[in-house]
């Protein structure tokens, strides 16, 4: 080496999509820094729109012009295939939800103002707004973006944090129940500091197994290095509570309906869709790529903790009041789902159908999520959003057409045919059944039919009770809003009439991730 230290190898072009998204993340920081405050919405709208649709751009460029057969910046970063995939279904899904965040009255005026002060009275009535959501919200989708294409744990530990600090700020930011808004945001930091703690220390545990953070290098490992076995287990098991954290699973689901309520709808809809399509990217990536072959092991853990998550998550929904937390536990329960597809593991094959199965799950889910967070934005009372399921009694006689919008997207959580949901949760059986989790999908259709009673019961609501005469009433939505839904309706309807498209192109991107 004769004392020289050569610098590292960066494939730009390869990394391009994720380097847009941060360098109008940085700009954005600029902007705050320089220009007017009457002049930072109309810039950092445009630069937000354009900076995720170029991304977006870039990672199709990069699919068609071919999968890289090794990871991208010495080995820290793998550019393929579902990596590609999720990065495209992340940047569509930040993109329709910062269509909801452009509608500046979900955020509070001054942060830094008491709950009720004077102070925040008087932001209110300026109409002030806190631009600076927007380089966070860029911040935090480039995080999403690192940490399903981290292949080393150090560089996903970074993306983890890169996507979680925005947030914890973002949460706090809703305009209306302060309180409830500063406690969620609290929560959510607090759980997710103890949550990032696990990943790292169980970073630090696999390195001492393995003498490497790299996957293909931990993955070696597991067949030559021997009397170390404590070490990886436990690390396995950190690290398994950090990713299942993040996509809610239970018994680690405790935030995510106080989050999902106190956090601005738009920003729950972003977590909601991106966080956990990013999550369970990095979820698959860890266990599948990193530890795939210690799978006999962590296998059983994640069938007993996929039951689980399914059961509370439909039943305790079943329990709910307020329709953000209702729809949290709907979240809870999609994500069980998930982890039986996560599980039904076995050949390259197999692998190739549940993980393609799981990637069409994850864009059927996201388009639907956003969807159903749009409507509810539309949907007030005099304290703001109208949050209690009585205040939604009668509001298909005074809004058809929104309450049946809303209504369809509750079919397709419900997995109704002809619909996104059934065909994703059709993919994600059908693979698990092929690997030997039948007992697995059949507390998973048990847990659908018992989803379906508070989907249907909502429904009801909606269309056979009479509205209140101080009922909700419903917002003209502005014209981004109006494109959400739209775009979220017409993804639901398209992927459950025509979903092969997607599956071929989910399938396509699946048999890439063990080319190595």
């Amino acid at each position: 080496m004769n004392g020289t230290i050569e610098a590292p190898t960066i494939e730009y072009a390869l990394l391009a999509p994720m380097l847009v998204v941060f360098g109008a993340a940085i700009v954005g920081v600029l902007v705050e820094a320089f220009a007017p405050r009457y002049l930072r919405s109309a810039i950092h709208l445009p630069l937000t729109l354009l900076s995720l649709a170029g991304a977006f751009a870039l990672a199709v460029w990069q699919a068609l012009k071919g999968v890289p057969t090794k990871p991208a910046a010495m080995g820290a970063v793998a550019v393929d295939g579902p990596a590609l995939f999720i990065w495209g279904t992340i940047l569509v899904l930040a993109f329709v939800s910062v269509l909801l965040i452009k509608d500046e009255e979900h955020f509070v005026g001054s942060a830094a103002a008491l709950p009720g002060s004077a102070e925040e009275e008087q932001s209110l009535v300026e109409r002030a707004a806190h631009t600076e959501v927007y380089p966070l919200l860029l911040f935090a989708v480039g995080g999403m973006l690192l940490f399903p294409a981290a292949n080393d744990l150090l560089v996903a530990f970074v993306a983890l944090e890169v996507m979680s600090l925005p947030l914890y700020l973002l949460c706090g930011l809703a305009r209306r129940r302060r309180l409830l808004s500063q406690e969620a945001a609290v929560k959510y930091f607090l759980l997710g500091a103890f949550s990032s703690a696990f990943f790292l220390y169980g970073t630090a545990l696999l390195y001492g197994y393995a003498g490497s953070v790299d996957l293909a290098k931990i993955n070696l490992a597991l067949g030559s290095v021997g009397g170390q076995d404590t070490l990886l287990y436990i690390g396995a098991a950190m690290l398994g509570v950090g990713l299942l954290f993040k996509i809610g699973a239970a018994p680690f689901q405790a935030w995510k309906p106080d989050v999902y309520q106190g956090s601005p709808t738009p920003i729950t809809a972003l977590m909601a869709s991106g966080t956990l399509v990013a999550a369970f990217g990095a979820l698959l990536r860890v266990f599948w790529v990193g530890l795939g072959g210690l799978d006999w092991d962590w296998r059983p853990v994640f069938y007993g903790v996929a039951i689980l998550t399914m059961v509370v998550g439909a039943i305790l929904a079943i329990t709910q009041t307020d329709i953000k937390r209702m729809l949290a536990y709907s979240s809870i329960a999609h994500g069980g789902f998930l982890l039986v597809g996560v599980i039904a593991t076995g050949s390259a094959a197999q692998n190739t159908a549940a993980l393609s199965g799981l990637l069409f799950y994850l864009v059927a889910y996201g388009f639907t999520t956003v969807g159903a967070f749009a409507v509810v934005t539309m949907v007030r009372d005099a304290g703001g959003e109208a949050w209690h399921l009585s205040r939604w009694a009668g509001l298909g006689k005074r809004s058809p057409l929104l309450a049946g919008t809303f209504a369809f997207f509750l079919l397709a959580f419900a997995g109704i045919p002809l619909t996104s949901g059934f065909f994703g949760k059709y993919a994600v059986f059908q693979a698990a059944v092929s690997g030997g989790a039948l007992p697995l999908v059949i507390v998973g259709v048990v847990a659908s039919a018992v989803a379906a009673f508070f989907y249907v019961r909502v429904i009801v609501l909606m269309f056979f009770s009479d509205p209140a005469a101080d009922g909700p009433s419903v917002v003209l939505p502005s014209r981004g809003t109006a494109a959400v839904v739209g775009i979220a309706a017409l993804a639901t309807v398209v992927l459950g009439v025509f979903p092969q498209p997607l599956l071929d192109l989910a399938h396509s991107a699946a048999q890439s991730l063990f080319v190595r």
